[in-house]
């Protein structure tokens, strides 16, 4: 059994900066990549960032790179976003996933559990 929370979403001005947990209970010792996916109204759920859990490497999209930081605490089980310099653009759920393979970490149907979702809303 596996289970994904997200926290942390909210209300933010542009150039705003808003931290998103994602802690993972039950069978995360198969998990070998952990990512973040969005989905805003009448898009397509999108990939944003993604991690080895074992080495700590990082994926960005082009979209959040340079403002976005994925990290990961093993002990506790948690990745986290880091979001600096918040656009309207980047209004949408974000979603917390996991896979146990490392293959395809950027590709939404490659992945294996997903969290129920944190709104994040970027006012102009």
């Amino acid at each position: 059994q596996v289970q994904l929370v997200e926290s942390g979403g909210g209300l933010v001005q542009a150039g705003d900066s808003l931290r998103l947990s994602c802690a993972g209970s039950g069978r995360t010792f198969r998990f070998a990549v952990m990512g973040w996916f969005r989905q805003a109204p009448v898009k397509e759920r999108e990939f944003a960032a993604a991690i080895n859990w074992s080495g700590a490497t990082t994926y960005y999209a082009d979209s959040v790179k340079g403002r976005f930081t994925i990290s990961r605490d093993s002990a506790k089980n948690t990745v986290y976003l880091q979001m600096n310099s918040l656009k309207a653009e980047d209004t949408a759920v974000y979603y917390c996933a996991s896979k146990v393979r490392g293959q395809g970490v950027t590709m939404v149907e490659s992945y294996d559990y997903w969290g129920q979702g944190t709104q994040v809303t970027v006012s102009s």
